[in-house]
């Protein structure tokens, strides 16, 4: 599916959720809000850290149990912190969904293929880790049609979902990210501004 695809999706179902989105992602993501860049209510791109996209969002779910926590990540940025997986699961949060688009390469960097690419399994991973579910979708009209009841679930969930690579050097998603902005602005509709 295209990744295009799959982010209007969520971004149709993430309503009051906090959302957390890491290279590739962010491009798309700011494609299908309204919103400028930096000012995205209760969202955060993480730039410049492969792969602490789910350790991020992790601590905000554990520090906001009551809101819905969306973490849209990369294969090729998991890979960068696969520990985060058991770090996840051993934390247990119901409010954490984990989708990782799967396109088998580093896009951002010029879309060399994963090391092992065909040969690994991040859903089985997450399963083995102890989420409390894992799921695979290609296909973007089951995935949209599925979406609102898995939201419903009790997490963490794991979201493999695979996409078409596209090319990285035309998509730079990260341009004009001012995360110690974004970083204020969520902590401040969290739990407010520092006196």
């Amino acid at each position: 599916m295209k990744r295009r695809d799959a982010i209007d999706a969520l971004v149709a179902r993430s309503s009051g959720a906090v959302t957390v989105t890491t290279e590739q992602a962010i491009g798309a993501w700011r494609a299908a809000v309204p919103e400028p860049a930096n000012e995205i209510p209760d969202h955060l791109d993480v730039v410049g850290c492969m792969g602490s996209a789910s350790t991020i969002a992790l601590g905000i779910a554990l520090a906001q149990p009551h809101r819905t926590v969306i973490i849209v990540d990369g294969d090729g940025s998991l890979l960068m912190q696969l520990g985060s997986l058991v770090t996840i699961a051993g934390a247990a949060p119901a409010n954490l969904f984990h989708f990782v688009f799967e396109n088998g390469v580093y896009e951002t960097s010029g879309s060399q293929p994963l090391p092992g690419e065909g040969r690994f399994d991040l859903t089985e991973m997450a399963r083995a880790a102890g989420y409390a579910e894992s799921l695979r979708f290609v296909d973007a009209t089951r995935f949209s049609s599925e979406l609102p009841s898995l939201l419903q679930r009790r997490g963490p969930i794991f979201v493999s979902v695979r996409t078409e690579p596209e090319d990285g050097f035309l998509i730079r998603s990260s341009a004009g990210t001012k995360l110690e902005q974004q970083v204020h602005n969520l902590r401040a509709r969290l739990v407010g501004t520092p006196s």
